[in-house]
């Protein structure tokens, strides 16, 4: 099954072992966008989990595994009307790139990934995939970054000072820049996120705050009960996550129905929820969120 109609995944491997600087030309020669136009609302398709070895999706814990599968299945979803842009750690970018897919969309660099699932170290999560100066040269759009807090963690703060110095880099640069915050503990040797509204609107009291301005600071934040009240809780431009729907579809996408319309939400983020959806159709879970994202606009 070819990819595009003009890059198969063998061709793909031949560039990258061939003509590494293909990437490169790749990505200066795509056709950029506002990143605000239109009904100004943004539907971003992710797929940042793998570098942090979240490749389960469901039941399924290798879901991610396949490049091919993940690359068809992203291909599919760009083609798809409504869709603004794209979340990824740089070798799924470059895929991208080197499949045409790029051109007219918002490239979102992720940038801390070292915080690995299930590892001892989960919330020590060092910048390991973009900085923001390798977004600036490589002429991408946005920068991301995960900020799980554990107030009974001493590396949080670690993780903490990397995200402030990250948007002071991003506002010297003019790059926008989505911080993800949680609260977050231990449970029997797991990261869990509190998703009370309670520990939503914390986060997003920490986050903000980072860095000596927040000119170019948006917020990723997930959908929880009272979202009335996490979007009173700040000014920033705010785009909901997906998260994986465990099988759920429906009930996913009914919580966001309810939440992207509230004043500050800006669209939606959303990766595995719609590259693998429990319906398996790809197209029809990527249409049903950009109907939900701009309305009668697309």
């Amino acid at each position: 099954m070819e990819l595009t109609k003009s890059a198969s995944f063998e061709s793909i491997k031949d560039v990258r072992a061939e003509n590494p600087g293909a990437i490169r030309t790749a990505l200066e020669n795509r056709q950029r966008r506002e990143l605000i136009r239109g009904d100004g609302r943004l539907l971003i398709i992710a797929a940042d989990h793998p570098a942090r070895g979240a490749i389960a999706v469901g039941k399924n814990p290798t879901a991610m595994g396949s490049r091919r599968e993940l690359l068809e299945r992203f291909a599919e979803a760009l083609s798809r009307p409504g869709v603004d842009g794209v979340l990824g750690t740089p070798d799924v970018i470059d895929d991208l790139a080197l499949m045409g897919l790029l051109d007219d969309k918002i490239v979102v660099g992720s940038m801390n990934r070292g915080g690995l699932r299930g590892s001892t170290f989960e919330f020590d999560d060092r910048f390991t995939g973009y900085s923001i100066e390798a977004l600036k040269n490589q002429g991408l759009d946005f920068a991301k970054t995960l900020l799980r807090i554990n107030l009974q963690d001493n590396t949080s703060v670690a993780t903490l000072e990397a995200n402030a110095r990250a948007v002071d880099e991003a506002c010297k640069h003019e790059i926008p820049i989505m911080l993800e915050p949680f609260m977050a503990e231990w449970v029997n040797g797991r990261v869990v996120n509190d998703l009370s509204t309670d520990a939503v609107v914390l986060s997003v009291a920490i986050a903000q705050g980072l860095g000596h301005s927040s000119a170019y600071t948006w917020l990723k934040l997930p959908v929880v009960s009272e979202m009335e009240r996490v979007m009173e809780a700040t000014t920033l431009p705010t785009l909901l996550l997906g998260g994986d729907v465990d099988g759920d579809q429906e009930k996913a996408f009914e919580s966001w129905n309810g939440a992207v319309s509230l004043p500050g939400v800006r669209g939606l983020v959303v990766g595995r929820s719609l590259l693998y959806p429990t319906s398996g159709d790809v197209s029809q879970a990527v249409d049903i969120a950009a109907k939900m994202v701009h309305g009668s606009s697309l």
